[in-house]
């Protein structure tokens, strides 16, 4: 006997099969209710919940395959027991396709009792299974959803702290008269603006995991040029890049990289203060490739420092974490070219490169 009352909707026409039906089942614990038609069947549905429906193929005016396709369309359909004739297994086997359970074939004494009772026994198992996995299923969305969002709100805090840092940052250089102290917190702030446009991007994405490096960098290139204004620097800044999705934690890598050439670009390249700064981001099938070049001066990596030379070392430790190295390409005299190649294995995303 079933752990607890199975509600089962016969749908016959056949009236004497029907009460038949209805003691057999009654026997051994489902609350059979017989209907001899499928509007009738419909209109109960409409009622009451039912965990099995049983199915006659030949309902005189209509057919139970057609009452299969009309249940279908309905919202959390009731698993369904399939009757036919003897003759007519091929029928059968549409009914499985068309979303029946399981099937019985009509027989005269106890074999319709065995067979319709196994029937029901499966059909009510695997309904269960089913809405189990589907209720775990439902949790594990339920939590992932929870998760993203209270993500998601992190990343919202942490971006709106830096940029009080940056702020506050931004206040102690203005209150300074020392150029070099100055200087040094200038750049200080722009580190801190890198990390907290990622933590932006990051609350406004649908997969944390990883960022829109073109789009990072397009921020964080157009928070260099607002920077500019009303300053001595007055180089253009001019972004060129192809959308390629980046694991999250290789983008702040990379925005900090861009940060300290962009800040050497606008401090060394032009003393004059006007010019022109290219920052591109290209992609082949192995390799992403990120360059800063300018007309100014020209530097090409060899020498004397200029500055504390804190900048380099934080180039440097960022291009190890990305299993590359920093180079800087011959101009012919004229002019700066920075070029890190970027390896797609170090920083694409494990399902590909693509946006």
């Amino acid at each position: 006997m079933p752990e607890r009352v199975i509600h089962v909707l016969y749908i016959d026409d056949d009236d004497a099969l029907g009460r038949l039906v209805q003691r057999i089942l009654s026997r051994r614990g489902y609350a059979v209710t017989h209907v001899a038609s499928a509007q009738d069947g419909f209109a109960r549905l409409d009622g009451q919940p039912f965990d099995v429906i049983v199915l006659d193929h030949d309902l005189g005016t209509t057919s139970g395959l057609e009452v299969l396709a009309a249940l279908a369309q309905r919202d959390h359909m009731p698993a369904v027991v399939y009757v036919t004739a003897s003759a007519e297994l091929s029928i059968a086997v549409e009914a499985l396709k068309a979303g029946a359970m399981d099937y019985v074939v009509k027989t005269v004494g106890e074999d319709l009792d065995v067979l319709l009772t196994a029937a029901l026994e499966h059909a009510v198992a695997k309904t269960r299974l089913t809405r189990a996995r589907e209720a775990a299923e439902q949790e594990v969305r339920a939590a992932r959803d929870k998760a993203v969002a209270l993500l998601a709100e992190v990343n919202h805090r942490v971006a709106n702290s830096l940029a009080l840092v940056g702020s506050l940052v931004r206040m102690q250089a203005n209150a300074v008269q020392d150029p070099a102290a100055k200087a040094a917190l200038a750049e200080t702030q722009a580190r801190i603006t890198a990390i907290g446009n990622l933590h932006r991007s990051l609350y406004t994405s649908d997969d944390v995991r990883v960022v829109d490096l073109a789009g990072y960098l397009t921020t964080l290139v157009g928070e260099f040029g607002r920077s500019l204004s009303g300053s001595e620097l007055t180089p253009t800044i001019r972004f060129e890049a192809v959308p390629l999705l980046v694991k999250t934690d290789r983008a702040i890598s990379i925005g900090l990289i861009t940060t300290e050439l962009l800040t050497n670009a606008l401090k060394y390249a032009y003393p004059e203060g006007s010019g022109e700064v290219r920052v591109s981001l290209s992609v082949t099938e192995t390799e992403a490739v990120l360059t800063v070049a300018d007309d100014g001066i020209g530097w090409s990596g060899q020498g004397q420092i200029a500055g504390t030379g804190l900048g380099s070392k934080i180039v440097r430790a960022m291009a190890n974490s990305l299993a590359t190295e920093l180079r800087y390409e011959d101009t012919g005299g004229r002019g700066t070219r920075a070029v890190l190649p970027l390896p797609m294995q170090a920083i694409a995303p494990e399902d590909g490169p693509s946006p």
